[in-house]
């Protein structure tokens, strides 16, 4: 009776797989789960100290400090000579079950979602994955942190210092339409001085990455009369965000320089990535810039500038940011914190004239009230102490190295598509022969086990066949690149058959 009883102990707070938790966090974690499930009612006793952690395989005081944490959030309480005890008035978690159908209305119509829905998105097109993605061996697409590169200790730390109790008073208060102002400090001291743009506190505004900056300036300045220039090919999350507030949306032509300033047409507002041009790479040259901000003074636009993967530059020197060459305020300049470490990390910022700034902050207060005040923390202390910095070089030197690899295997495999390496940021756009369509190559790539990023989503009008796609280099290590590419290569093969196309046999890999 005695081992069957602690088999069913064993079975009951049997530590489940949590490599990141500690034991102690993992014991509490199968006690609570047990409770809130009705496994272990109200009342029930626990095993000693002694004897869990002899079931359990684990040390004494590791059970001990965790019932003492459960008795002080009163999980458990002790009965004095009796031992450990279930608490009472504990509200159990919800158990599944088959949902009783609810009574039908007299007329068993349910509203028209679809017709009362006044913005919608789902037939915008946009950049996607397929479902469990990252089971894909090759990955050429945005969206994963990179395991090998992401400072685990550095961020680590800083989370940590700022949960110190001496740090809650720096963010646990409700900051209503402000910023944690170490972070602003930090961004307009630290970075922003590396772009050549010099900016007080109340014209930068911290945003939950930078799509909701975009979101912010469409709210504020943008209506169905708003003519938008957009790079073509462009930021399809741009446009899409934009696109909330139907403005008129107008094509920027952009060539192998980036945008055209001679070929733009009459606009309020122009959407431009002057430092590695989304989806081409392109860099926005200097006379370009002068030309453009000289358009702009003309014909009285307004910039938004978003200095796209402006910290990743391989070669030659930064250019500066057209923010810096700004006299008219007439630029409205999208920075991104977090988008080097991770992409879940959500940390943008705006910098603008002050006036549009306060009101950026009142529809910011409406949104979201303010991003995470601890995040805003953390991040800052990650500047200060330089690890930002040092992180960005790590970035580099590996999307180097995978650059090279890159290219390297484009030009063994598939040396019928055209790409240019580009001078920095994390991907390279390519282009097929003219029997190609991306959205048809990527079709047959997944069956290959790749994913491309099709061309067409970058278009506001997309031609067909749409020959061009981009290969990021975030998400993909370097040892996976050329197999890959050869993956794609076999994948185009396919694509060339049912074209009735000739391309060289692909190679094997060596």
């Amino acid at each position: 009776m005695r081992s069957s009883q602690h088999f069913q102990w064993a079975q009951l707070l049997a530590l489940p797989e949590h490599p990141a938790l500690p034991l102690q966090a993992r014991l509490r974690l199968a006690v609570v789960n047990a409770i809130l499930e009705g496994r272990l009612p109200a009342g029930s006793p626990l095993p000693s100290s002694r004897e869990l952690a002899r079931l359990l395989g684990i040390s004494r005081n590791t059970v001990t400090a965790a019932y003492e944490q459960l008795v002080n959030e009163a999980f458990l309480r002790v009965r004095p000579r009796s031992g450990v005890f279930v608490a009472e008035g504990i509200r159990l978690a919800a158990t599944p079950h088959t949902p009783t159908p609810a009574p039908r209305s007299a007329t068993g119509q349910a509203p028209d979602w679809p017709g009362r829905v006044r913005r919608s998105l789902a037939r915008q097109p946009t950049l996607s994955k397929p479902p469990q993605w990252r089971q894909y061996p090759y990955p050429f697409v945005y969206g994963d942190y990179d395991p090998e590169l992401f400072p685990t200790e550095d961020f680590r730390e800083c989370c940590s210092r700022s949960l110190a109790r001496a740090q809650l008073r720096h963010w646990t208060p409700d900051f209503e339409t402000d910023d944690v102002p170490e972070l602003v400090e930090q961004i307009r001291l630290r970075l922003l001085p590396r772009r050549g743009v010099f900016a007080l506190p109340e014209e930068i505004l911290v945003t939950v990455g930078a799509q909701h900056a975009y979101h912010l300036l469409a709210e504020g300045l943008m209506d169905a009369h708003t003519r938008v220039g957009l790079e073509e090919p462009g930021h399809p999350h741009a446009r899409n965000t934009f696109s909330l507030r139907q403005p008129q949306f107008l094509p920027a032509p952009v060539d192998d320089q980036g945008v055209q300033p001679d070929r733009l047409p009459p606009l309020d507002y122009l959407f431009v990535t002057p430092s590695h041009q989304s989806p081409t790479t392109a860099t926005l040259g200097l006379q370009r810039r002068s030309e453009l901000l000289a358009r702009a003074e003309r014909d009285d636009f307004v910039l938004i500038e978003d200095d796209y993967e402006a910290e990743n530059l391989f070669v030659g020197s930064p250019m500066p940011a057209l923010k810096s060459m700004d006299q008219g305020g007439r630029v409205i300049y999208v920075g991104s914190l977090s988008k080097s470490l991770s992409p879940a990390l959500r940390l943008a910022y705006i910098v603008a004239p002050r006036a549009l700034i306060a009101e950026l902050r009142l529809l910011r207060h409406a949104m979201v009230r303010h991003p995470s005040t601890l995040l805003q923390q953390a991040y800052a202390l990650f500047l200060s102490l330089g690890h930002h910095e040092s992180h960005a070089r790590r970035v580099n030197a590996a999307l180097q190295e995978r650059l090279a690899v890159l290219a390297q295997a484009l030009r063994a495999f598939m040396p019928d598509f055209h790409f240019e390496l580009p001078q920095g940021g994390a991907s390279v756009w390519v282009s097929g022969p003219s029997w190609v369509d991306a959205a048809e190559l990527a079709q047959m790539a997944r069956s290959h086990g790749v994913l491309i990023e099709p061309g067409d989503v970058f278009f506001i009008s997309p031609p067909y066949p749409c020959r061009h796609f981009r290969l990021r280099l975030s998400s993909i290590p370097a040892g996976q690149i050329a197999a890959g590419v050869r993956a794609l290569s076999l994948a185009a093969d396919e694509l060339a058959r049912a074209r009735g196309a000739t391309r060289r046999a692909t190679p094997p890999l060596h």
